[in-house]
């Protein structure tokens, strides 16, 4: 079983820049594709950001260039580093985790089956 639990959210303008974390714990969390989702109000929960077991990363092409998915191993932690936030990207972020291990990401976010309470971002224009 994994527990996650986010951080690091808040509110900055236009252009600005914000870090969330996720720290994670349980076991075998490095062997599972790690996801970041978000969810606006009105609208439905969708995938920003993936990072697999072995490092391999994928974007949203909403968020492409701007936002950079990292885990530190060490610190049982994973990242999302957003840059030049627009106010499109105010929403509830989450992170979540793959419920088996060692294949590539899925983009369904049913087959995640560990969700952190989710941090909220909002960016003002």
């Amino acid at each position: 079983q994994l527990k996650l639990v986010e951080s690091g959210g808040g509110s900055v303008q236009a252009g600005g820049s914000l870090r969330v974390s996720c720290a994670v714990s349980g076991d075998l969390w490095r062997s599972r594709c790690m996801d970041w989702f978000r969810q606006a109000p009105g609208k439905e929960r969708e995938g920003v950001a993936s990072i697999d077991s072995s490092g391999i990363t994928w974007y949203a092409d909403s968020v492409k260039g701007r936002f950079t998915i990292s885990k530190d191993n060490a610190k049982n932690t994973l990242y999302l580093e957003m840059n030049s936030l627009r106010p499109e990207d105010t929403a509830m972020y989450f992170c979540a985790a793959d419920r088996t291990w060692f294949r590539i990401c899925p983009r369904d976010e049913r087959d995640f089956d560990y969700w952190g309470q989710g941090t909220q971002v909002t960016v003002s224009s």
